[in-house]
């Protein structure tokens, strides 16, 4: 199995920004030093040409981040400072889920120590999100024929709604959301499948909402499934609002995994949201995602 994983440094945020960038290294030294992934495993994320991006942006948004001509307000729509490495963070974003992608249509199972970004859309980024990976690696697999159909299982506390706005009305592409539904965004915009939760929701109705609904994604066939494993419905997430603990998670991940291994569906995953505090608690979370990977794919 491979892995890819890119260093925050790109993000170049002030100090005290509510934004917990450390996470992707604190993950990357957790799955290495408890023998979940070796090292040899994790791979750099290659950088996205602007071409393949604009898969699923517009040219004139990837240009603004790019050249930094873009509008301030829509900087803080995003929620980071821009800067002249916010264009190449984005691009390592999409080009690490681009390859995980591929590398799970040849091996079963790949995935990237960030990504998930799913509040991007054609010509903004929101929530923390530059651009939209899933949306680039969908647009260009079913482009390039190497697929005919790709599900998105989006997990995240927080509704896909650049998903939405962006795929779901390819024919190819099924996507089911299960979110928080008083959480962020607060427009949502409908995708395929839309399971909605109230705050609060515990381990037992969080994992019956899923397999209830799991089926269709099954029933659907696809050729690949993008599965956004996001840590944030976590008990002690600052944006979480539901009380999901670390066992409930790992349920959920053997939910997903299990029946794609047993399938035969090719997985490729991304990390999502994660703010718990303290960050620990999310590190964890997102270890025990690739624990159950490994004991569902045996890597």
């Amino acid at each position: 199995m491979r892995f890819y994983f890119s260093t925050d440094f790109t993000l170049a945020l002030p100090q005290g920004h509510r934004f917990p960038a450390e996470k992707y290294n604190l993950l990357r030294e957790a799955l290495i030093s408890n023998d979940i992934v070796e090292e040899s495993a994790l791979t750099f994320s290659p950088q996205a040409p602007e071409d393949v991006i604009t898969a699923a942006h517009t040219e004139e948004y990837v240009r603004s981040l790019r050249d930094g001509t873009i509008d301030p307000k829509e900087m803080r729509r995003i929620g980071f400072p821009w800067s002249d490495l916010i264009h190449k963070r984005g691009q390592r974003t999409v080009g690490g889920a681009l390859a995980a992608a591929r590398d799970a249509l040849e091996r079963g199972l790949a995935g990237q120590l960030a990504g998930g970004t799913h509040h991007a859309h054609a010509d903004f980024g929101a929530g923390f999100c530059i651009y939209n990976d899933f949306a680039v690696v969908a647009r260009t697999l079913l482009n390039e024929g190497a697929v005919d159909r790709i599900a998105i299982i989006d997990l995240d506390v927080h509704q896909g709604d650049g998903n939405a706005a962006l795929l779901v009305d390819h024919p190819g592409i099924f996507i089911l959301d299960v979110f928080g539904e008083k959480n962020f965004p607060f427009r949502k915009v409908p995708s395929t499948l839309d399971v909605s939760l109230p705050d609060h929701t515990s381990d037992a109705a969080f994992l019956a909402a899923i397999e209830e609904h799991l089926p269709q994604v099954w029933g659907f066939a696809p050729d690949l499934v993008l599965y956004q494993a996001g840590v944030d419905p976590l008990i002690t997430d600052r944006l979480g609002r539901l009380d999901i603990t670390h066992e409930g998670l790992m349920a959920r991940d053997h939910l997903v995994l299990e029946g794609c291994h047993r399938r035969g569906i090719p997985v490729s995953m991304g990390i999502g949201g994660g703010y718990a505090e303290p960050i620990t608690d999310t590190v964890l979370a997102y270890a025990n995602t690739y624990r159950v990977a490994k004991q569902v794919y045996r890597f």
